[in-house]
C-alpha cells in the first residue's frame, strides 16, 4: 500500500467514542491504523491511511459509530497528502 494514498481522521470528546471510531474503521474498510493523540479539553484524534475509497468509507463509518456513544467535534479525509506530511503522522504513530 502507498503510504500517500490518503489519510483519515477523526476528533472526539472522550475515549470511548474514538475507541468506537477506531473499530469501526478498521471494520469498514481496508485500512492501516496509524496512531491517535489526546489532546487538551478532552480532545483525541485516530489516524487511519489506506486508498481513498477505503479512507473515505472508514471514516464515515467512524463518524457514524463514534456519535452514538459521544460526540464527534470534527472528521477529514486527505487524498493524497503531501510527502512532508508524514514527518507529523510519525511524530503520532502507534509502535507496534
Amino acid at each position: 500500500m502507498d503510504k500517500n494514498d490518503a489519510l483519515g481522521f477523526i476528533e472526539t470528546y472522550s475515549l470511548v467514542s474514538v475507541i468506537e471510531a477506531a473499530d469501526a474503521m478498521c471494520k469498514a474498510a481496508d485500512v492501516e491504523l496509524v496512531g491517535y493523540e489526546n489532546v487538551a479539553s478532552g480532545l483525541i484524534s485516530v489516524v487511519v491511511r489506506g486508498d481513498v475509497g477505503a479512507v473515505k468509507a472508514a471514516v464515515e463509518a467512524g463518524v457514524k459509530e463514534a456519535n452514538k456513544v459521544g460526540k464527534v467535534y470534527s472528521s477529514n479525509v486527505i487524498a493524497r497528502p503531501h510527502p512532508d506530511i508524514e514527518k507529523i503522522i510519525a511524530k503520532h504513530a502507534i509502535d507496534w
